[in-house]
């Protein structure tokens, strides 16, 4: 082969570009029940933490109540919030953590809002749940703690993903792209680069797969998430784009899976991925479970997010430390990479009687000190611009 290897560049202008295109998309969660936005496509020093996280009025101790989902690497949440109370020694943390989905945990939060629980003082929102929150009076508006010139450090798009009615609600905290990881031992002990086009993928796992039947028996040709849940919907939405199908018609109106363009890529996923290279679990699989897969070794492919990375490459957690390797979603021969595209927010209920130390909260975790710790320590991708020209947030993350 003459084609150089894919590789997976996370810069700046590209992460604007596929965020204003998630902006756009949008609507999609409305339809699709409100499970997704999508779109096309570090140990870090504390000692100047007080310069940028404004003291809250009250001094007296508190208890903050944060509700948030699993953690895929609790060590690094727990150890920002432990610093976090070494500054602030009168506010301690109480996390509530959610179910690891975040269907079930878009369902717990609400609920509580609904009920307008005093209890809740702060809570992580996916991309697409700000102007849910927002329009039901659940969070409170931040424009008086987090000005415009603060908010130009971060990503313009992660920012309009906080923006309702030109009132921001939510502080960017990290964003999510699809990725393809694969083993790289595997392929290159069978002479593969990674693959370009779905069916080359196919047609790597298939050789492979042949050519470790005796040795590994239980390996398989690819692991991804095919559950019945918002990870379905941001899978299927990058191999249904990837083939220039898309779900929705142009003015966003009407289903669009009726479409050659799409009906071809839903056929594809099915006749020769799941039923040819995928465990008949895969059916059963969110994030956590396809990863596990990944990670025991027992997968050629694999598609997520970039906290797996982080995991994929800790001897905790992973069998395949040092035989990973990452790059762009593959595309189908007449399309183009398509990635889905999400992220977090930081967000305070509108009902907490604590709003100004939970916004020494959410500052103190949104800081450049903050989030180049996550990005070193658990893979997340920062909000923040200037953090992706960091030595040490690049390194800890070739991919970027």
């Amino acid at each position: 082969m003459d084609r150089q290897p894919a590789t997976l560049s996370l810069t700046p202008g590209l992460l604007q570009s596929v965020w204003s295109m998630a902006s756009n998309l949008r609507r999609l969660s409305s339809w699709a029940a409100g499970l997704v936005v999508a779109a096309l496509l570090f140990n870090a020093p504390f000692a100047h933490c007080r310069d940028f996280v404004a003291e809250p009025r009250a001094s007296s101790p508190i208890t903050l109540h944060f509700v948030t989902w699993k953690a895929d690497h609790p060590r690094a949440w727990d150890e920002a919030i432990q610093r976090f109370e070494q500054v602030h020694p009168h506010i301690h943390i109480k996390r509530e953590i959610a179910p690891h989905s975040s269907t079930a945990y878009h369902d717990l939060l609400t609920q509580k809002l609904r009920n307008r629980d005093v209890s809740l003082d702060l809570f992580f929102m996916d991309v697409i749940w700000p102007a849910e929150f927002a329009a039901a009076g659940w969070a409170l508006p931040l424009d008086e703690y987090f000005p415009q010139n603060e908010r130009e450090n971060f990503l313009p798009a992660t920012i309009a993903s906080g923006m309702y009615r030109h009132h921001i609600y939510g502080v960017p905290s990290r964003i999510d792209s699809g990725m393809l990881y694969y083993r790289k031992d595997l392929l290159e002990k069978y002479g593969f680069l990674p693959p370009a086009t779905w069916n080359e993928m196919v047609r790597q796992a298939q050789a492979i797969l042949v050519g470790e039947r005796t040795a590994h028996p239980l390996l398989r040709g690819y692991s991804g998430q095919f559950k019945q849940y918002e990870g379905l919907v941001c899978d299927m939405l990058e191999f249904v784009g990837s083939h220039n199908g898309s779900f929705l018609t142009d003015d966003g109106r009407r289903s669009n899976l009726t479409a050659p363009e799409s009906l071809q890529a839903v056929r594809f996923v099915r006749e020769q991925i799941i039923q040819q290279l995928a465990t008949p679990a895969a059916l059963t699989y969110q994030e956590s479970e396809s990863l596990a897969v990944f990670l025991q070794g027992n997968a050629v492919f694999h598609r997520n997010w970039p906290y797996a990375w982080g995991l994929g490459n800790d001897p905790r957690h992973s069998k395949i430390v040092g035989k990973i390797g990452v790059t762009t979603l593959p595309r189908f021969s007449e399309g183009r990479s398509t990635a889905a595209l999400g992220g977090w927010l930081y967000g305070i209920s509108a009902y907490s009687r604590h709003p100004d130390e939970a916004w020494a909260f959410v500052e103190f975790m949104a800081s450049p000190e903050m989030q180049k710790h996550f990005a070193i320590h658990a893979s997340l991708a920062p909000s923040r611009l200037a953090l992706y020209a960091d030595p040490e947030v690049l390194h800890a993350n070739p991919q970027y």
